[in-house]
């Protein structure tokens, strides 16, 4: 089975505050998450914004490199790994998974404003549509929402 993957154009917010909003909502929606970062230093950088970035809000997550992730909901991580039996993946930093078939849905956040992230979030699009997998290009608005811009088809899913 092909996984769902969204790509997320951040244009009018940061990761710092796409992300926890995206993960809370695929929490609710029952799912476990690992999320892969660039480096230690930015798994380290997410953690300690996951534990702040609302007051009244927490966001149950760990560290990969810390112990116990396997009980984590969601799981913090620079390695291509899924070391929470995760169903869910969400890319940061421009980092690429070769696991990403083993997801059912994978989100791959990408700064909008930067040249470089851009070009590399469409040389993925490309390979990644080469490959046949479901692909949903997401665009925040003018409020911040997300808004669908392009969609393509798995060839399993066909036309409806």
């Amino acid at each position: 089975m092909s996984p769902r993957i969204g790509f997320y154009h951040l244009q009018r917010s940061s990761l710092d505050q796409a992300l926890p909003r995206l993960l809370e909502r695929a929490l609710q929606a029952g799912h476990r998450i690992v999320v892969m970062a660039g480096s230690a230093e930015r798994v380290a950088y997410l953690d300690s914004l996951l534990w702040t970035w609302l007051p009244d809000s927490w966001l149950p997550h760990g560290r990969a490199d810390e112990g116990d992730a396997a009980l984590q909901p969601i799981c913090l991580t620079y390695q291509d790994e899924n070391p929470n039996a995760a169903d869910v993946l969400m890319l940061t930093d421009g980092v690429v998974s070769e696991q990403v078939a083993d997801f059912t849905r994978c989100f791959n956040l990408f700064d909008g404003n930067d040249p470089e992230a851009l070009q590399k979030a469409r040389t993925l699009w490309k390979d990644w549509q080469g490959r046949g997998w479901s692909l949903i290009y997401y665009q925040q608005g003018e409020r911040g929402g997300w808004e669908e811009k392009a969609r393509t088809k798995a060839p399993s899913e066909g036309e409806n």
